[in-house]
């Protein structure tokens, strides 16, 4: 979880940093982008974060965050679209007109998380929405070795 959180901190933090400042030298640089691009990831969209276990690495247009959307990607295909969304904008009346899958693939879950203190990069309480291109059983698998996915709850077992 720790391995998670700072990854994610220092994605968004970079984020944050350089749609402050713009594309600014002196600004911090994002994770070594890939040579190839990912099919069907939009050409503004950056890669920002690792490998997450379960979820993939994350690619998002800088001026997005941390709202969305932000792209997961697993083995060079897109395997989510997320977006984030405050308790305070549910509350006021949210409204999202245009949520569909990337073009070639098809929605075939949406996962809703909520996120009670928020976490780094958004530290307001929200719900994190993602609409996963791939099957569960196949979600399970997605970066074996990746930095732990903290909705992913260990499992109690007696000892």
């Amino acid at each position: 979880m720790v391995r998670f959180i700072t990854a994610l901190t220092f994605g968004f933090a970079v984020a944050g940093s350089v749609a402050l400042l713009g594309a600014d030298a002196a600004a911090p640089s994002l994770p070594p982008q890939p040579v190839t691009r990912p099919a069907g990831i939009p050409s503004d969209a950056m890669l920002v974060s690792p490998c997450i276990a379960t979820m993939g690495e994350h690619w998002a247009n800088l001026k997005n965050l941390p709202l969305g959307p932000i792209y997961g990607v697993w083995q060079g295909k897109p395997v989510f679209t997320e977006i984030m969304v405050s308790v305070q904008q549910l509350q006021q009346g949210f409204s999202y007109a245009d949520i569909h899958a990337l073009p070639g693939y098809t929605i075939d879950h949406i996962d809703v998380s909520y996120e009670p203190h928020g976490h780094e990069g958004y530290p307001i309480p929200h719900y994190d929405i993602h609409a996963y291109y791939v099957s569960p059983a196949l979600q399970a698998t997605i970066c074996p070795n990746g930095i732990p996915d903290p909705s992913m709850k260990p499992m109690n077992t007696p000892r």
